[in-house]
């Protein structure tokens, strides 16, 4: 067997994992998610070995789509971190034997804190899914290891079951781009959603020339401001822009007349312009419906910068 067959193996046993998982999911999932929304705490997840490796990634999941979670090492647990944990907290526990000690260790104290527990397993009939008040089953025909022993097809189930979650409770919550960029503020959503026009346009030293100018100073102007563009004045108003895309149009119009021509001549007036005050998202969304790259900005009909795509 080739090593593309064997990759091509590995991906349709997991497909097939998926397949039946997503068979067996019905009311207790509707309970787990019922159970996030309406805790008042947070949601704890804890997991050993591969199984809390996934557990991290379902906790940042969940905590960057609007449900307060963590991730918790059920032997840092055992050994004090269990002070954490607060009778409102709904907790997760990951386990696909269903009997990882480390994990059943856990359940007196949450039994006793009071905690609403809910399991992550393979096996309906195991000691963490017996005590726990409801079971998520990620149960796979089998995994895709030809020797069935390293976790393969289990931990893409329980990845996908987290997802599952994570995008279910993104619905109960109405969770919207704006809420997610307020949790992301350094990537590029949270760029275009959060910050304003003013925050990212060209206001200094921007490409200016006079509606008399002629073409060969508005062709250096454009090249000089770098923004495909040059502003046309007449002394503080402005008059217009005049892209590179008019000065092609232009040159194939005119052919060598074109530099008799002055700036009034090709200036598009009354240009497409936005407030600084508008998110970028919106300025963007302008750009994109007009099929242009770049607006005037306007504050009190006065212009203050260029904002470029």
């Amino acid at each position: 067997m080739s090593i593309v067959d064997i990759a091509k193996g590995v991906i349709k046993t997991e497909i097939l994992g998926l397949d039946y998982m997503s068979s067996q999911i019905g009311d207790e999932f509707i309970e787990a998610v019922n159970a996030i929304i309406s805790t008042t705490g947070r949601t704890i997840i804890c997991g050993m070995g591969k199984s809390g490796i996934i557990g991290k990634k379902i906790a940042a999941s969940f905590a960057s789509t609007g449900t307060p979670s963590f991730f918790m090492h059920p032997g840092e647990a055992f050994h004090g971190d269990l002070g954490m944990v607060k009778p409102e907290d709904v907790f997760i526990a990951i386990s696909n034997s269903g009997e990882t000690d480390e994990v059943l260790k856990l359940l007196p104290f949450l039994r006793d804190n009071d905690n609403y527990i809910i399991a992550i397993t393979g096996r309906p009939e195991s000691t963490l899914a017996k005590n726990s008040h409801c079971h998520l089953n990620i149960e796979v025909p089998k995994e895709a290891c030809p020797l069935q022993l390293a976790p393969t097809s289990s931990t893409t189930a329980t990845l996908v079951m987290g997802d599952a979650l994570t995008v279910a409770l993104m619905s109960e919550r109405n969770f919207k781009p704006e809420n997610f960029a307020r949790f992301h503020p350094g990537g590029s959503l949270g760029r275009r959603l959060l910050s304003k026009v003013r925050d990212e346009m060209v206001k200094d030293n921007l490409p200016v020339v006079s509606i008399n100018d002629h073409f060969s100073t508005i062709i250096n102007v454009i090249s000089a401001g770098q923004l495909g563009l040059c502003l046309v004045m007449n002394k503080d108003e402005l008059v217009g822009i005049i892209t590179d895309g008019d000065i092609r149009r232009s040159m194939e119009t005119y052919g060598k007349n074109v530099f008799d021509l002055l700036a009034e001549s090709i200036v598009t007036r009354s240009p497409l312009s936005i407030s600084p005050d508008v998110s970028i998202q919106v300025a963007y969304e302008q750009m994109h419906d007009k099929n242009v790259t770049s607006l005037v900005v306007l504050e009190a009909n006065t212009l203050v910068g260029v904002i470029k795509k």
